[in-house]
């Protein structure tokens, strides 16, 4: 789950709060001085997080980042998958030393390849069937643990592998009925979602277990195969499904962190409805000490 253009100092940024910062963002956009350029590096191919048609909701994300700050967007499209960092937000243009972009979107808090953001959405991971074939009953992951084991032990649960979802069949004793995906195969027309509009759709798998902005999008857009989400509960028994995400800039580009903190402070309201529209399950998760997005 996959990781400078400042115009203000950071002496500035400390002495203006967020309101300020977004004035003076504004005024440098309309004043004729040439445009500022928020420059991200996302996925090409990896909905609904962000495609190369600006149908993500990082996109929509992205671009209303942008607009806040009265800056050009321009992209750098990169899998994310390994090594994206370091061809994206370490890697600079050939013949210049302009890096290839300057923030990347979709990190989680503690992403140390950088620095992060304040969080601007919490998720959690999420167990999803289609309904009317029997597990209408299931409104929470411990509901299908309390099915007779007659019903249980013949489900086919389709999860992707080294996840909280195969940590939880192997806590629960259902290793046998695990039908495991790979996160990354290398395949550009291979997509996440696959498992859930494809696999449970079909009826492949029973029921499938995946990161919450997965289920939750393409339980929307199963070609009207009615399918239930589930959310897990952040943590539980000690495992960890919910994790908070922010998006990342280099090591030292503090002011471009706090310009960006100080958007999505503004624009929590706009980022709320995006997430609705792509069918997001959203949590609450207690901020780490020291992150992110701390002033040091």
């Amino acid at each position: 789950m996959t990781f400078a253009a400042s115009i203000l100092t950071s002496s500035a940024l400390a002495q203006n709060p967020p309101a300020e910062l977004l004035q003076a963002a504004g005024a440098a956009s309309a004043s004729g001085a040439p445009q500022k350029v928020l420059r991200v590096c996302q996925d090409p191919k990896n909905m609904p997080m962000s495609d190369q048609q600006d149908r993500g909701y990082e996109n929509k994300i992205a671009a209303l980042m942008a607009q806040k700050l009265g800056w050009k967007l321009e992209h750098t499209w990169y899998p994310q998958r390994m090594g994206f960092i370091r061809n994206t937000l370490k890697a600079k243009l050939p013949d210049s030393e302009d890096y290839k972009c300057d923030v990347v979107t979709a990190v989680s808090t503690d992403f140390d390849l950088g620095l992060a953001t304040k969080p601007y959405f919490s998720s959690t991971y999420a167990l999803a069937y289609v309904k009317g074939r029997g597990l209408d009953a299931i409104k929470t992951p411990e509901d299908l643990l309390k099915l007779d084991r007659s019903v249980r032990d013949k489900l086919k649960i389709g999860i992707f592998a080294r996840s909280p979802a195969s940590d939880w069949l192997l806590k629960n004793g259902m290793t046998d009925q695990m039908v495991s995906f790979q996160p990354q195969t290398g395949d550009a027309e291979q997509y996440p979602g696959q498992l859930i509009d494809r696999d449970l759709a079909s009826g492949k798998v029973d029921v499938a277990i995946a990161w919450g902005p997965i289920v939750g999008y393409f339980a929307q857009h199963a070609g009207g195969v009615p399918i239930a989400v589930v959310p897990f509960a952040p943590e539980a028994d000690g495992i960890r499904y919910g994790f908070s995400i922010a998006m990342g800039v280099r090591h030292g580009d503090k002011a471009l962190r706090d310009q960006l903190n100080a958007v999505l402070d503004a624009s929590r309201p706009e980022i709320a409805r995006i997430l609705q529209e792509y069918g997001v399950p959203t949590v609450t998760i207690a901020p780490l000490a020291g992150k992110p997005g701390a002033s040091s």
